[in-house]
């Protein structure tokens, strides 16, 4: 057991007491924040050269899943605000020193998707917009967004010049009261926003050179930074939610072991009910197994050298995606005869349930555009440029 892990182990008890409170006041506590900062999670991914770890790939996610078993939001901060460090150590040196220079533990949130509009000026950007869904952003100092470079008359090429800004906290307003959901409340995901702040260049990378490893040669003979953007920050993404799968399994046992129905029919005795919970044990495991072999198989390919290929990409997000929509789909199988007790928010049963729903609506869950852009690939199409593989 890594070191990182152990110390989330260490910490759950204080990630479990405070996944109720953190989602009241629909972002982490303090204490909560606390708690996963000092386990040293987010730093897995970041480069030695700033206190980092560059653990294994599989390393990390394996802390994500842990993390989310006891607190769905804490794990889903953990998954997004894990995975910024990997992309950040593929930037240019200057921004990697802004970020970690003075605190190796200082926590970039995001969104990616390309709401902002870009104007170029000497030296860089001007930059406008506003972005929903800016993950553990009340705990982060840096934001990654994502924009469109537009022309003198406002209006972007085509295709869209789509690239990822590094913005600093002074730089960006955050939307109170913009955070009002069915699960996932502790996250904090709420809107950023700003109007025409300079971005200089050397804090801009390219969407589609980062997706295709482009920027590898920043960090050169390291593997870790050879798995591609879509594939491994989506394998972030999945490890989260699959986390809350397996806490959503536990938290089902427990009910499971006392929950006698009003006719009188002991649970745990119950062959119909023992059969389902089997069943379901059974898919999620086997979709933690697949996930971590997808990405471990892919390593150990970069690792001999390797260049990952359109093909690799596609199906390690067909399998990894198929997997997540395995493991929630028994998830729901099983609360479904779960009686009416388990959607009193008294139990945390109804809780893991939303939370799951909500998790299953990020991009990087959604099965049915990878599943076409596979097939597609594997009888000699190409697959949507858009497709985020």
């Amino acid at each position: 057991m890594s070191e990182v892990l152990e110390k989330v182990k260490a910490a759950a008890p204080v990630l479990k007491e405070e996944s109720v409170p953190s989602d009241k006041i629909g972002k982490l506590t303090d204490r909560s924040a606390k708690a996963l900062r000092d386990t040293g999670l987010v730093r897995l991914l970041q480069p030695k050269e700033y206190n980092g770890y560059e653990c294994h790939p599989c390393e990390f996610m394996e802390a994500v899943m842990e993390v989310g078993r006891v607190s769905p939001s804490a794990g889903w901060v953990a998954g997004v605000v894990g995975v910024h460090p990997w992309e950040i150590a593929m930037m240019d040196p200057r921004v990697q020193e802004e970020i970690w220079g003075e605190d190796p533990d200082t926590w970039t949130a995001s969104p990616y998707a390309p709401f902002g509009r870009a104007k170029r000026v000497d030296g860089g950007f001007l930059f406008t917009g506003q972005w929903p869904y800016s993950t553990g952003t009340d705990h982060s100092d840096w934001v990654i967004l994502g924009g469109i470079v537009v022309g003198e008359d406002g209006n972007p090429g085509m295709p869209p010049d789509i690239r990822h800004f590094v913005i600093p906290r002074k730089d960006y307003e955050i939307v109170e009261d913009s955070w009002n959901v069915l699960g996932l409340r502790g996250t904090g995901s709420k809107d950023v926003r700003m109007k025409d702040v300079f971005i200089p260049e050397y804090r801009v990378v390219e969407s589609a050179k980062m997706n295709a490893g482009g920027y590898e040669d920043r960090q050169p003979g390291k593997p870790l930074y050879k798995l591609k953007f879509p594939v491994f920050f989506s394998a972030a993404i999945n490890s989260a939610t699959l986390g809350i799968a397996q806490g959503a399994l536990d938290v089902y046992r427990e009910y499971m072991d006392k929950r006698v129905s009003a006719s009188g029919v002991v649970a745990k005795l119950d062959p119909i009910q023992l059969a389902v919970y089997a069943e379901t044990a059974a898919d999620v495991a086997g979709a933690r197994t697949v996930l971590l072999n997808e990405i471990k198989e892919l390593f150990e390919y970069v690792e001999n050298g390797g260049e990952v290929t359109m093909t690799q990409r596609l199906t390690a997000r067909r399998n990894c995606v198929r997997a997540v929509r395995r493991a929630v789909d028994a998830i729901d199988r099983l609360y479904k005869i779960s009686g009416s007790q388990a959607i009193h928010e008294n139990l945390p049963n109804e809780r893991y349930w939303r939370d799951l729903q909500a998790g299953m609506s990020h991009i990087c869950n959604v099965a049915e555009a990878i599943y076409v852009g596979w097939a597609t690939n594997d009888f000699g199409g190409d697959p949507n440029p858009a497709l985020f593989a």
